[in-house]
């Protein structure tokens, strides 16, 4: 039995055996999702070959303390920005041995939206080392907590299968 549906969990097994087979790790960078993209890929058994590191980066200080996205960056942009997003993938590369960093940040609720960035506004971003960085922006809406942090849970590892193919 898994702690995600099963839907997540058939396709977190095919990516962690597909990245394996092509010898790729992944670093996670979490904001919004606090964890759970690294906790879905280690419900796989044998992901030690594939998951590097997770950094949860809750707060705006860890964003900068644990991935070095600058400060004036989250100041100026927000956290919940596609350029906090690009940066927290990027330093997710660089601050470990990964061949992929997946990062999201967003506003799951039920508080803390505004008209600007409203409850269910997701910005996910993964970079690949020595390639592109990619984002995805999703407006949820307002499904709940749980509904959007699994959407996003869902939306990430969409974004880590197009990594291995890039």
């Amino acid at each position: 039995m898994s702690l995600f549906p099963d839907d997540l969990t058939i396709r977190a097994r095919d990516f962690v055996a597909r990245a394996a087979a092509k010898g790729m790790t992944v670093a996670t960078v979490e904001s919004c999702t606090g964890g759970l993209v690294a906790g879905l890929l280690t419900e796989i058994a044998g992901s030690s070959a594939v998951v590097d590191r997770g950094f949860v980066t809750y707060s705006d200080a860890a964003k900068t303390d644990l991935v070095g996205v600058p400060a004036g960056l989250i100041r100026d942009r927000g956290a919940v920005s596609q350029e906090v997003a690009r940066a927290m993938a990027e330093g997710g590369i660089a601050r470990s041995g990964a061949t992929i960093a997946i990062a999201i940040t967003g506003i799951a609720g039920p508080g803390g939206g505004s008209d600007a960035k409203p409850v269910g506004l997701v910005h996910l971003a993964a970079a690949r080392r020595g390639g592109a960085t990619t984002h995805i922006e999703r407006r949820y809406g307002d499904l709940g907590r749980h509904a959007i942090r699994l959407a996003a849970i869902a939306d990430a590892l969409a974004l880590l299968e197009a990594a291995l193919e890039s």
